[in-house]
């Protein structure tokens, strides 16, 4: 049966509205009487609110199709948002409508929610997700899609750092009048990561167009790597912990030395993860970050795209420690190594964690530098 959809949030924003429900309905401007748009207090996002005296405006898709209001459902799932009836007026005219609201109301802040400023902010990261958001539709709902909802938002904000990214190409600059004709794309996969089934042809060194060819394509969010060093001390930290592939590869002891590391949250640079992440793993603060290098580990294979520093911070006599976020079941034990017996590990096999292996190699060419500055 046909009803009406009350909009008032970032589904406003025409383009986000346009990925989610397919095409782009007549839209009517309406308001809610005794209502006021509120910033949540858990993240860019507006919440409806009680206030005598208060309208929040929005907009109406009237006599909604099933098909676009069950897209537009699933959508809002993702984010534990549920219809509820409502009334609104519409050109002088109170009429019954739909609006989605929290299922578990978070907290909310003082003031106005501002669309504007979503959308200088948000919005072009938000379109990306929700087009994957709704590749999944009919696949996964409720706490089967929320549980992808993170991963899925930061590798859209991973795909617009690779956009933005100022990449030098002196030496390889690919063929001329490079291209790449994408046939298909199918998420083969669809977990806490992705992976993604491309059809395509591209440009050849010789010219012309490669043949068609399949390729699959494990996709994850960026990820930032930090060593943390004392240059006073000549000491390094590293974490130890269980990893998957090393298990999967088949190794008895599939635990593994590593720089602290980690994936970079939705909105967040690479720095304030950095030091984030410090802080969880190693209960570091970092006076300082370096910068050692950003690149793919697998690029044939995998979207993962790793940005590394040094962290500058005091690394005193210490006994290994365990740290880690129970929810994310982290169960990380810490180790401080001089530099000689870091560097040892190279030599040993025992390092076998490639952004460990190309800090340490980075930080014996700084290491005179930096000892010398402290």
């Amino acid at each position: 049966m046909a009803s009406n959809l009350f909009l008032f949030g970032t589904l406003r924003h025409a383009p986000l509205l346009e990925a989610v429900a397919g095409t782009l309905p007549p839209l009517l401007p309406a308001g809610r009487e005794g209502f006021r748009i509120a910033p949540s207090g858990e993240g860019d996002w507006p919440v409806l609110v009680q206030e005598p005296g208060a309208t929040a405006h929005g907009l109406l898709i009237r006599d909604i199709l099933p098909d676009m209001r069950d897209r537009i459902a699933h959508y809002e799932s993702a984010f534990d948002m549920h219809l509820r009836e409502c009334q609104v007026e519409v050109n002088g005219q109170v009429v019954p409508a739909e609006v989605f609201v929290p299922a578990n109301p978070s907290s909310v802040l003082s003031g106005h929610w501002n669309l504007d400023a979503w959308v200088a902010n948000r919005a072009p990261a938000d379109i990306l997700a929700a087009q994957e958001i709704m590749g999944l539709w009919g696949r996964y709902e409720g706490d089967e899609l929320r549980f992808r909802v993170s991963q899925i938002e930061a590798r859209a904000y991973a795909r617009l750092r690779a956009r933005d990214q100022a990449v030098p190409h002196r030496v390889g600059t690919g063929p001329h009048d490079p291209q790449v004709e994408l046939l298909s794309r199918q998420d083969e996969h669809a977990g806490y990561f992705f992976t993604r089934t491309y059809q395509l042809r591209h440009r050849t060194f010789s010219g012309g167009m490669s043949p068609e060819v399949r390729r699959e394509v494990f996709l994850a969010p960026d990820a930032a790597i930090v060593l943390p060093y004392d240059p006073v001390r000549d000491r390094v930290l590293l974490v130890e912990q269980f990893r998957m592939g090393p298990f999967a590869r088949g190794e008895d002891l599939p635990w593994m030395l590593e720089p602290v590391a980690g994936r970079i949250d939705p909105g967040e640079d690479p720095e304030t993860c950095a030091r984030r992440e410090a802080k969880e793993e190693a209960g570091l603060d970092l006076t300082r970050l370096l910068h050692i290098a950003s690149c793919y580990p697998t690029p044939g294979c995998v979207s993962e795209y790793f940005h590394c520093y040094l962290g500058i911070c005091d690394l005193p006599d210490r006994a290994p420690g365990t740290f880690g976020l129970e929810e994310e079941a982290e169960d990380i034990r810490t180790h401080v190594l001089s530099f000689d017996d870091a560097m040892e590990l190279i030599s040993s096999g025992e390092a076998r964690n490639a952004p460990l292996i190309l800090s340490l190699i980075w930080l014996s060419g700084k290491r005179s530098q930096l000892r010398g500055a402290a």
